[in-house]
């Protein structure tokens, strides 16, 4: 059985805030959690993993001040 990725994983993992995460997830941009519980919710690995992948890659500096 896979782990479950709680939000303090969730935010070392994507190096994003709180706010940032559950913007991303209300506007469909980041996997929705699962629910644990009443008030509890958690990610899988794998969906964390495949939006990572998705991701585009960072460009240089250089192609900012283009």
């Amino acid at each position: 059985m896979e782990r479950i990725l709680r939000i303090k994983d969730i935010l070392k993992i994507t190096g994003m805030s709180n706010s940032t995460i559950y913007e991303l997830i209300k506007s469909n941009e980041f996997p929705r959690p699962k629910r644990l519980g009443k008030r509890a919710v958690g990610w899988l690995p794998e969906d964390i993993k495949n939006w990572l992948d998705s991701r585009p890659l960072g460009g240089s500096w250089e192609d900012i001040n283009e």
